[in-house]
């Protein structure tokens, strides 16, 4: 098969949970003898196309800024949607896989796979129907409709949650196509020996708005308050680090959170996780979570947030962690009650994250792409 990936951001020049889920169905369809094809924003230097692992990467515009005052900017999706045509319209693909966000580029990628005749697929990470009013305002109502009419496409629709697949029936009144997850390599997080750096609880996200990682601070501040010695490990990046780093200053808790960035090497963040007890995201908003996936696979327990847009609920069960409000005191107290029985969590949550290994779930994501290519050339199959 020859394989077309539409993403504005390309890992790991930007990580996120979409920029990982992308590369690595990339490069392991790639090891499976497929072509593959990514098309984003150009985030290297030399010439707009080269090949990294075996993927051809296509470097469409140049980088524009993702976000502005805490939010994806408008401008930037408008202006990678805008010079994706011809890249994309050029090369002939078996299919076009687009990832929902941001919107625009599914609607080139909707005109180009109806020009050259050719199957497309647009995955959704998370439906926001509504939540577009709390995050645009007024001018929610366009992104609202936007996401609609994407819905509307009569193309196959992937949902990588059954959050996400509940979300798209009762806003768009249709099944999704398909319910894929997002995966994991359990053999590589098996191999990997635990850092010499310990953590008594460890955050990896983006910091944006909706992870709560300020929350989550206020949480910690009264959990150190009984314990002085306990110690957070904040791994990523994003707008909230400056409200987040003030307010770690505001509660002098500079000796007790470690800031570590983005990290060059992920292998790296599965060793922060392996010397850590407890994986905490109060995030109200997640297509998936796969940092959360990761941390049960290292044999941590996860507390996140019981909000109807979080799918890493999904994965939570009374063996492998904790759900709780999100509320300061709530999660304070539901992070001790982790941290007491974090040890004897560990094989639950290990063989919880054992159902999401890469190699089962590519193997679905194979099948389901040839039966498209074949559907699509077969006029008795399409009718």
């Amino acid at each position: 098969m020859k394989i077309a990936f539409v993403y504005d951001a390309i890992y790991p020049y930007v990580k996120g949970g979409v920029e990982k889920r992308v590369w690595e169905l990339a490069t392991r369809l790639n090891r499976r003898g497929h072509e593959v094809h990514l098309f984003g924003m150009k985030f290297w230097d030399g010439g707009d196309n080269f090949i990294r692992e075996g993927v051809f990467l296509h470097g469409v515009c140049s980088v524009q800024k993702l976000y502005a005052r805490g939010r994806r900017t408008v401008w930037q999706p408008l202006f990678f949607s805008i010079h994706l045509f011809f890249p994309l319209r050029k090369e002939r693909f078996d299919l076009i896989d687009c990832q929902q966000f941001p919107l625009f580029s599914c609607i080139v990628s909707k005109a180009v796979s109806h020009i050259n005749k050719i199957p497309l697929i647009i995955t959704w990470y998370e439906v926001w129907g509504d939540y577009w009013y709390e995050y645009l305002g007024y001018k929610g109502i366009l992104g609202k409709a936007i996401e609609r009419y994407i819905a509307s496409f009569n193309n196959p629709a992937i949902a990588v949650s059954r959050i996400t697949a509940d979300r798209f029936l009762t806003y768009f009144s249709r099944p999704v196509t398909w319910l894929i997850p997002v995966g994991i390599d359990i053999s590589l997080i098996r191999s990997i020996h635990p850092s010499a750096e310990k953590s008594d609880i460890i955050f990896v996200g983006r910091l944006i708005k909706e992870k709560n990682v300020c929350p989550l601070m206020q949480a910690f501040h009264i959990l150190v308050l009984k314990q002085p010695d306990l110690r957070l490990t904040i791994i990523g990046d994003g707008p909230e680090r400056s409200a987040m780093t003030k307010l770690i200053k505001d509660l002098s808790l500079e000796g007790n959170v470690s800031i570590r960035g983005f990290m060059e090497d992920h292998n790296e963040v599965i060793a922060r996780l392996k010397s850590s007890k407890v994986f905490v995201l109060p995030s109200t908003r997640e297509g998936f979570g796969i940092s959360a996936l990761e941390a049960l696979a290292c044999g941590i327990p996860v507390v996140t947030v019981d909000h109807p847009a979080n799918a890493i609920r999904d994965l939570i069960t009374e063996k492998n962690g904790f759900l709780c409000s999100l509320s300061a005191e709530d999660l304070a107290k539901t992070i001790s009650l982790a941290l007491r029985h974090h040890a004897d969590m560990r094989e639950s949550c290990i063989v919880s994250a054992e159902l999401y290994d890469w190699d089962r779930i590519l193997s679905e994501i194979e099948l389901y792409y040839q039966s498209l290519i074949v559907r699509e050339n077969n006029p008795l199959l399409k009718q």
